[in-house]
C-alpha cells in the first residue's frame, strides 16, 4: 500500500508555493494605482512626444553576429569532454577532433569572406 506520509513535505510546498502566489497578487491587487489620469497613460520617452514611428528595423548584421558566435561558442563546448576523454579516445579521438576544428575552421573562412564578421557600417 502506498505511504502518503512521505509526500507530506512536497504538499506542503506545494501549498506554500501557491499561497505566496495568492498572495502576491491580492496585493498587487490591493496596491495597484486606480483612476483614469491621463497622464499615467501617455507615453514617457524620455519626457518628448516621439516623432514618426517608433520602431526602427535593426541591422540584419547583429543578429548575424550574434548566430556566428553562439555557433562557434556552442562548438567549443564540445571540445571539453574531448579534452576530459583525450587519453583514452588515443589516435582515432585525436583525428576525429582534428577534423572537427577542421570544419570550424572552413565555416570561419567562410563567415570571414562573406564579410559578416566586419562590424563598420
Amino acid at each position: 500500500m502506498l505511504n502518503l506520509t512521505e509526500y507530506a513535505g512536497l504538499l506542503i510546498f506545494l501549498a506554500i508555493g501557491i499561497a505566496f502566489i495568492g498572495g502576491v497578487l491580492a496585493l498587487n491587487y490591493l496596491v495597484r494605482e486606480r483612476g483614469n489620469d491621463p497622464l499615467g497613460k501617455g507615453i514617457y520617452e524620455c519626457g518628448m512626444e516621439t516623432i514618426g514611428t517608433p520602431y526602427v528595423s535593426p541591422n540584419i548584421r547583429f543578429y548575424v553576429f550574434a548566430l556566428i558566435f553562439v555557433i562557434f561558442d556552442i562548438e567549443a563546448v564540445f571540445l571539453l569532454p574531448w579534452a576530459v576523454k583525450f587519453k583514452e579516445l588515443g589516435v582515432v579521438g585525436f583525428v576525429e577532433i582534428l577534423s572537427f576544428i577542421g570544419i570550424l575552421f572552413v565555416a570561419f573562412v567562410v563567415a570571414w569572406r562573406k564579410g559578416a564578421l566586419k562590424w563598420e557600417n
